[in-house]
């Protein structure tokens, strides 16, 4: 199971470089768990979502805030149910036109094949202060 779960992630990942936003919803579960740790008050893709619906806002709020410069998951192990990603990416703030590179960390739960939960891990601070301009 391990190793379908890795491959689901990664099949995602492939989603989110292409765009395709709707194969991400339909692998989440009703109860999806979405959250970006951090203070939301720092950043509007900071913060926790529920459902399909609260992932989609997400998303949405990624791309009227955020322009990808790099995106690269580059490890993955799965423990059970767990998928945990390691990566790096690069994003211009669109509000301030300033840069923002950070390494992270996802952390995905995996029911039945599909996304129950998914926690990031990254330097909020950055995404702040590249707020601010």
């Amino acid at each position: 199971m391990s190793n379908a779960n890795v491959k689901l992630v990664q099949s995602l990942y492939d989603a989110f470089k292409r765009g395709d936003i709707g194969t991400i919803i339909a692998a989440v579960t009703p109860d999806i768990d979405w959250q970006v740790h951090g203070s939301p008050k720092d950043f509007p893709t900071i913060g926790r979502w529920r459902g399909p619906s609260g992932a989609q806002d997400f998303f949405r709020l990624v791309g009227e805030n955020l322009e990808a410069t790099e995106f690269t998951p580059r490890e993955f192990y799965a423990d059970g149910e767990r998928v945990i990603a390691l990566g790096s990416y690069g994003w211009k703030v669109r509000k301030t036109g300033k840069p923002v590179t950070s390494e992270w960390c996802h952390v995905f739960t995996i029911k039945n094949g599909k996304v129950s939960a998914f926690r990031e891990f990254t330097d909020t601070a950055q995404f702040a202060a590249a707020n601010r301009g």
